[in-house]
């Protein structure tokens, strides 16, 4: 993987408007050592992977074109261009041409100077939607929370990386993969810097909030056991909440107060004993988490096939 210095990695899903510019950017960069690109086209629907078999030929640098069967995801096509590049870095960046790739430069010269595995870029200002700056935001919370990682440190699709934590991270072959999370569990050396993010040139973001979700279940279910620590404590506490009602139920009828049927005394035990369920459920569902895991073979994507413009690809 580090026949050259720096690959481009970029997938694409419905990228016809936007692409073209970007491989241009990346071409005309001074990169020394070299630099390539690769492509992933993620399953478009639209003119994605004739624009850039067009584009192609007249490319001066390497670019390697992947086409996947159907669509995976961004992750896991991510981890598709990673497996094809044979930079001593990788750079990811979007195909709308907000990631500009004199920024992801930075990132490769930053990477450099300090040697750390990663270096995250860390936007200014972002341009994207409030919807989506805001599901951003909550999914950054929440890997605080989740994963192993400097708390409110930002995690973000535009990163440089070494290829000795791609060659680790590429070895997942789960169906649902988190790039951060899987990044995280190989390395602590991070960093990050400031980057500019651009204004969209062209067409419109595909990132639905369906997609966000998919990523949020991701990063909880995938690398974290903290979702059934959460039904664990949400047990505990309602068995706690019915040991205390079932306390006040008894204090009242010693007493004498209150209405003279059985319904409090039912809702507290029901509480208690669906409190104590819920509780073992959390310490069975940690063990049988952990073992899914590990087994779940459902394919992470499938290559139709590669294409190239270097002479002996």
């Amino acid at each position: 993987m580090s026949a050259i210095a720096l690959s481009f990695v970029i997938p694409l899903y419905k990228s016809s408007e936007t692409i073209a510019a970007v491989v241009r950017d990346i071409e005309s960069l001074e990169i020394a050592g070299g630099h390539e690109i690769v492509l992933v086209n993620d399953g478009s629907a639209d003119r994605t992977s004739e624009v850039v078999r067009a584009l192609m030929p007249s490319v001066t640098v390497p670019i390697i074109l992947v086409e996947h069967a159907r669509n995976f995801g961004e992750h896991n096509a991510v981890l598709t261009g990673w497996r094809h590049a044979r930079g001593a870095h990788i750079v990811n960046l979007d195909d709308d041409g907000q990631n500009p790739p004199a920024e992801a430069k930075r990132l490769w010269e930053e990477a450099r100077r300090t040697e750390l595995d990663v270096i995250f870029g860390h936007y200014r200002m972002k341009q994207h939607s409030v919807w989506r700056n805001a599901g951003s935001w909550f999914t950054n919370k929440m890997t605080d929370w989740a994963l192993d990682k400097p708390s409110g440190f930002y995690l973000s699709s535009f990163r440089c990386v070494s290829a000795f934590v791609a060659k680790q991270v590429v070895t997942y072959a789960g169906p649902y993969p988190y790039i951060d999370g899987l990044i995280l569990q190989v390395t602590q050396r991070i960093g990050f810097i400031e980057v500019r993010h651009e204004a969209r040139q062209a067409g419109t973001s595909t990132y639905t909030l369906r997609r966000l979700i998919r990523l949020w279940m991701a990063a909880w279910v995938n690398f974290s056991v903290l979702p059934l620590r959460v039904a664990t404590v949400l047990g505990l506490t309602m068995a706690a909440a019915g040991i205390v009602a079932l306390a006040v139920v008894a204090w009242l009828w010693l007493r004498n107060v209150g209405p003279s049927y059985g319904f409090g005394w039912l809702m507290a035990v029901l509480l208690m004993f669906s409190g104590t369920q819920l509780m073992l459920l959390g310490l069975i569902g940690e063990y049988i988490g952990r073992t899914f895991l590990t087994v779940n073979q459902r394919p992470q994507s499938v290559v139709r096939e590669v294409i190239s413009n270097i002479a002996d690809a």
